[in-house]
């Protein structure tokens, strides 16, 4: 299939299956669908949130055996390639949207790179229609919608409020560790797999994510407590229950967000030494990277020292520490870390 560089609304077709003109529409009416498409005279479709019709994966690769070329949109994980396989094996390319990563948040703020629009995208996050509204309560809804809409309705969940607890906990604990078996019998939830249930539905929904340790046990990684992060910051300042300034934890997060929107493997460790974010190809260790707001007297030692042991664990020469504001070199031996501000580094 060739793609078009330009492609005008009158070359093409634009359907979202939750407008409510298309309420209820079923595998058989999808038939009906299909006349008005040929009628219509294009062989360019998109497709809004279709996953919702059963058999849409049918439909689908019925259009693409008769050459159109069809984009297809859906707020959850039931789109990705794992679940596409069935029916369109070889036939679709799959990619994440994510909200605004820094860079993305200045050009649609028609701003700099500094310390102080980094601050504001910490506080502010990336969803678009939040930040062209500034509406709080925008926010909130979007949380509520996604839990309801995404995540119970989806899967048949009654007891909502127990998942919105839940949800929210986390939500008020990113960067810390997290296991199930540490929540059981909190929020009226008393089986360690419907947490993790729970987990992997949240997870679908772009809402949280979860960072395992890295240990060459598959066994210990699955074992171990994994560490929390918010796909959005906006979202987490709307919604958590905590109201400390946890500079270190949200800058931590939008590290991880950054990694993550390059499609890194990403793991923490503990050992010889701690590290909050090792990157890995195909389950070997690429690069190193602790976040530290500041480097100072106080904390230089399990900082930078200690990535010094995880360095040398690792036998990588080279590591970072990134920061709110600081620029730094740290040497040891052939060993190198590198300190440098997240606004700097995101933007480079």
């Amino acid at each position: 299939m060739q793609v078009k560089n330009q492609i005008s609304s009158t070359e093409s077709l634009f359907l979202n299956f939750e407008d409510p003109r298309l309420a209820g529409i079923v595998s058989n009416d999808l038939e009906r669908l299909y006349t008005e498409i040929i009628a219509r005279n294009t062989k360019v479709l998109f497709f809004d949130e279709i996953q919702i019709v059963e058999g849409w994966e049918i439909f689908v690769n019925q259009l693409l055996r008769e050459d159109f070329l069809v984009y297809i949109t859906g707020s959850n994980a039931s789109l990705l390639s794992k679940e596409l396989g069935t029916h369109l094996t070889g036939r679709h390319f799959s990619t994440e949207l994510f909200p605004f990563s820094y860079t993305e948040f200045l050009q649609f703020k028609k701003m700099k790179a500094n310390e102080e629009t980094f601050k504001e995208y910490a506080q502010k996050g990336g969803m678009p229609d939040y930040l062209r509204t500034n509406y709080n309560k925008y926010l909130n809804n979007l949380l509520d919608d996604i839990l309801i809409r995404d995540i119970a309705i989806r899967h048949n969940i009654r007891d909502v409020n127990s998942l919105r607890q839940l949800t929210v906990y986390l939500l008020s604990n990113i960067g810390n560790l997290v296991s199930a078996n540490k929540l059981k019998g909190m929020f009226g939830i008393k089986s360690n797999t419907t947490i993790l249930d729970y987990f992997s539905y949240l997870k679908d929904a772009y809402l949280i994510e979860f960072v395992p340790l890295y240990d060459y046990s598959l066994k210990k990684q699955l074992r171990n407590p994994q560490k929390i992060y918010v796909l959005d910051l906006g979202i987490y300042h709307q919604n958590k229950i905590v109201f400390s300034p946890n500079d270190g934890h949200i800058l931590e997060n939008i590290v991880y967000l950054y990694l993550r929107k390059l499609g890194k493997e990403i793991f923490y460790f503990q050992g010889n030494g701690e590290c909050d974010f090792i990157t890995t190809s195909g389950g070997i260790p690429n690069e190193l990277y602790q976040v530290c707001t500041e480097i100072n007297s106080l904390n230089i030692d399990r900082e930078v020292n200690g990535l010094f042991e995880v360095m040398e664990f690792f036998k990588k020469e080279e590591a970072y520490i990134i920061t709110q504001n600081q620029t730094d070199t740290f040497k040891k031996e052939k060993l190198i870390i590198r300190a440098i501000p997240a606004w700097q580094w995101m933007s480079k």
